[in-house]
């Protein structure tokens, strides 16, 4: 794909691109078991606020977040930040209402604030009404939101003032920080690839740099942050055992278990003496001065299975990967920041598909099939699919678009690229 040197005119052309809604996957949703929503609720968020949504949209031709060219996309979004800093960056947005229809000397503010950063031509400062809250005004503040992360609602709420009210000088020490993140994910990635940004709540399926589909994912809490990674993708577990990890079983399990003595049974969870050693009652033992470590906690598959239907395994020294869950409610939400580290995918069949396309063995029919078992069944990958856990909170992708995401676990600044972040409430 050719790179485009980033200007404000390319920009534009970028952000004239962002704002085209992705192809829901509901050829796939058939059911609960794959759905990640419930219908009621499913079409409550579709009318509501959901800044992002889980879609195939490999018709747009859009860049992908990171690809071989992201280097000199990141240095021409650097320069032109330089640039807007050097001129003086851009004047903080006083509050009031603004929204189409609205005229006001608020909404020049808005516009001259647009032009600043690349949103509108210059020539949108003239014309007859240049006060007025336009349609052309709706469409480049749609563009911001979607660069920023916010619900495209084209008018401004309090999310939409703070993102446009922080200084220039952060948005470009932003760009500059994440540039050696930038170019480290990029490293070696193959043709077809996953790429999860956790500050962005979002996963993208690519292919030859271009995104072939997004999901929404949930991510590790601030205390239980997701780790950033490289590997491949191994194997698609269907129907898995959910190992539950020692913190876990201390934090969560455990003090329910205590307070409830059939609660174990209810979530098919077993006990054994070690891995691989042999099952014992959970009541005999003393819970308040045994270790938990000690102790193999294991969730058979099933409607309760914290992983539901489906696991993506990939090799690291973390012990993290991708599943389906059985908590789809939180994809209604726009701060995924729920889990205990691993992400969990929005629409996980359509997501599984694609990982096995091609593979002999393997077709979509078979999916409902199998996880319709509730037998346990690994199926290796056979072609390469190279995954990342990247921690962006500022990218630029090839085909003009500058992005920006808060930092939440704050790690900006700190030089941190790969590995396990430090939990937010300790720091």
């Amino acid at each position: 794909m050719p790179i485009l040197k980033l200007s404000r005119r390319a920009l534009l052309s970028g952000l004239a691109v962002a704002f085209t809604a992705p192809v829901p996957l509901s050829a796939w949703a058939q059911g609960e078991t794959t759905g990640s929503l419930p219908a009621a609720a499913g079409a409550a968020t579709n009318a509501g606020k959901l800044a992002t949504r889980t879609g195939i949209v490999a018709d747009r031709n859009e860049a992908a977040m990171v690809t071989q060219g992201s280097g000199e996309a990141m240095q021409g979004a650097i320069a032109m930040y330089e640039e807007i800093v050097a001129q003086g960056g851009w004047r903080r947005l006083a509050n009031g209402k603004l929204e189409k229809g609205i005229k006001s000397k608020l909404v020049l503010q808005l516009r001259e604030r647009l032009v600043r950063e690349g949103y509108l031509e210059l020539d949108n400062l003239g014309g007859e009404a240049p006060d007025k809250f336009d349609e052309m005004l709706v469409r480049a503040l749609k563009s911001f939101q979607i660069n920023h992360g916010i619900y495209a609602s084209g008018k401004v709420d309090s999310r939409t003032y703070a993102a446009l009210n922080i200084a220039a000088e952060h948005r470009l020490f932003q760009l500059q920080d994440n540039y050696a993140r930038v170019m480290t994910y990029a490293e070696g990635l193959g043709e077809r690839n996953i790429l999860v940004n956790i500050p962005s709540v979002q996963l993208e399926t690519v292919e030859g740099g271009i995104v072939y589909a997004r999901h929404n994912v949930v991510v590790g809490k601030l205390e239980r942050p997701t780790p950033t990674l490289a590997s491949k993708v191994s194997d698609v577990t269907f129907n898995p055992y959910w190992n539950a990890p020692a913190s876990i079983v201390a934090r969560d399990i455990l003090p329910k278990f205590l307070e409830d003595p059939g609660y174990l049974d209810q979530m098919r969870i077993r006990v054994f003496d070690g891995v691989g050693g042999p099952e014992i009652d959970p009541r005999s033992i003393d819970w308040y001065s045994t270790s938990a470590e000690r102790y193999h906690f294991r969730q058979e598959p099933g409607e309760h299975n914290s992983l539901a239907t489906v696991k993506v395994n990939f090799a690291n020294k973390h012990m993290v990967y991708m599943h389906d869950t059985n908590h789809r409610e939180l994809f209604a939400l726009n701060a995924r920041f729920e889990s205990s580290g691993c992400v969990r995918v929005d629409q996980v069949r359509p997501f599984v598909d694609w990982i096995l396309a091609g593979q002999d063995g393997f077709d979509e029919a078979q999916f409902e099939m199998i996880t319709a078992s509730e037998e346990t069944f690994p199926m290796p990958v056979k072609s390469a699919v190279d995954v990342r856990f990247m921690y962006l909170t500022a990218w630029a992708t090839e085909d003009g678009r500058v992005n920006f995401r808060p930092d939440i676990y704050k790690l900006d600044g700190t030089g941190f690229i790969y590995g396990q972040p430090e939990p937010v409430a300790e720091m």
